[in-house]
């Protein structure tokens, strides 16, 4: 539960300054600490917004080298601490250096506590500004459209949504990375649907679906007449997709020599049909996607390194499915209603059974096996609800168990995640997320305000 006052940590090796300064803050929750170690679990465990630092700590505390130390670790644990300085050695360059480190501010002993405390008020206070514009500059990116088409509640994938927005007017070339059925083309057409060229065509080509010997007419076209077969003059992906996006999936399954040539058309932006003479300028903007390592692929020699660069001049990494708590169930509520609408109207939603599996299956297919599951389990469904055998999921889904090596952060990591599962299963009704849950709803609503969830 969060702390009825702000936090201020105190890192101080003189008892009797300890004393003097652990009763002089009342507006705070003080922890006073005396050595490194003891300053490092207290900042893991209480988390403060605030720190006062005597740089002379144990086994230095005739120098600085031990408080900068400390100082070092907190902000690369926690940089949005305020962190205040003390020392009366070598005043002016400890200053200096301990405010190029990350510090908030610098004070010089002896300690005048009445000062020191406007320090501290006013350090937290600035902490807690921008803790909210933070915050609210999260919510305005949440409050945006998310791609129209695009389904989810994950903040992993709304940030993904929200650089693609980001990027679709601008012409630069977008990579998309993730493992096969995560949505790559779906976020390739909000790209192209977000920008100033939505009125040209969104073509979309699979290099792996593709045999390596047509592939080149595919993406270039051909003249009539260039080989046998050729009986009438075909343009290429790249030019039917002139004005608009063309989408390459699977990227990586391109062919040394096409490597080459499609290089030369990122570059030059012409192109030179199979059996032509002449260049024929095209404005079409590259988007691709791939699950392969391309890096990988680079060091073994298997892609051209130029060419990784000039396609990946933003790259987009897309969260599977597990990585996007909650977006399980809303999706395959989604897929639910378009098929039974279109298939087998009877059937009106999961079983608890059903959305209990859904939400503890790993989904090694992402969406894709998502999508096929619950079209499946619609077709041969018997009653209104779709339950757990029909999408031949189990019920008790091992799920895999990363190491988090900070109590208090695992036990909030769990928290956001349950409550986004149980808000997602409930459609965001209160009342029955907290029957999920087995809490009341004021301590609900406790919980989304601690930990700035939304409904």
């Amino acid at each position: 539960m969060p702390h009825d006052k702000p936090r201020l940590l105190i890192i101080e090796d003189d008892e009797g300054l300890q004393a003097q300064l652990k009763w002089a803050y009342e507006d705070f929750a003080v922890t006073v600490v005396g050595d490194r170690d003891s300053a490092i679990a207290a900042l893991r465990a209480e988390e403060p917004e605030v720190v006062t630092l005597d740089l002379g700590l144990p086994p230095d505390p005739d120098g600085t080298s031990e408080g900068f130390a400390v100082l070092d670790e907190i902000m690369a644990l926690k940089p949005d601490t305020k962190v205040i300085v003390a020392s009366g050695h070598g005043a002016r360059e400890s200053a200096l250096k301990a405010i190029e480190r990350g510090a908030y501010d610098f004070y010089q002993k002896p300690v005048d506590i009445d000062a020191l405390g406007l320090i501290v008020r006013r350090a937290h206070a600035l902490r807690t500004i921008e803790a909210e514009n933070r915050r609210l500059a999260a919510k305005v990116g949440e409050d945006k459209t998310v791609l129209g088409t695009l389904i989810t509640a994950a903040p992993e994938m709304a940030k993904v949504a929200r650089t693609i927005e980001r990027v679709a007017n601008t012409n630069v070339s977008v990579m998309l990375l993730g493992a096969s059925g995560t949505g790559k083309e779906l976020l390739a057409r909000g790209l192209h649907e977000a920008s100033d060229r939505r009125g040209g065509a969104f073509v979309a080509l699979n290099c792996a679906a593709i045999p390596e010997t047509l592939l080149e007419a595919e993406l270039f076209g051909h003249e009539k007449g260039a080989f046998t077969g050729a009986v009438r003059t075909n343009e290429g992906k790249i030019e039917l997709a002139h004005g608009g996006t063309l989408f390459l999936d699977e990227v990586g399954d391109i062919p040394l020599p096409l490597q080459v040539k499609l290089l030369r058309f990122l570059q030059e932006r012409t192109i030179e049909r199979i059996g032509g003479r002449k260049p024929i300028a095209v404005d079409t903007r590259i988007v691709c996607a791939t699950h392969q390592d391309l890096e990988a692929m680079i060091a073994a020699g298997t892609f051209r390194e130029d060419l990784f660069y000039r396609l990946a001049e933003i790259v987009v990494k897309v969260p599977t499915l597990a990585e996007r708590p909650g977006d399980a169930v809303l999706l395959a509520k989604a897929f639910l209603a378009r098929f039974a609408r279109e298939m087998n109207p009877s059937v009106k939603g999961f079983a608890p059974d059903a959305l209990a599996a859904i939400d503890a299956w790993r989904w090694p297919g992402n969406v894709r096996e998502l999508e096929n599951r619950v079209k499946r389990a619609v077709i041969m469904a018997d009653g209104k609800l779709v339950g757990a055998a029909d999408l031949d999921l189990e019920t008790g889904a091992d799920e895999e168990v990363g190491e988090v090596l900070n109590l208090k952060s695992a036990r909030e990591k769990a928290d956001r995640t349950v409550i986004r599962h149980a808000l997602a299963r409930s459609e965001g009704n209160i009342s029955n997320s907290a029957k999920l849950l087995g809490i009341s709803r004021p301590t609900l609503y406790d919980l989304l305000k601690q930990y700035d969830l939304q409904a």
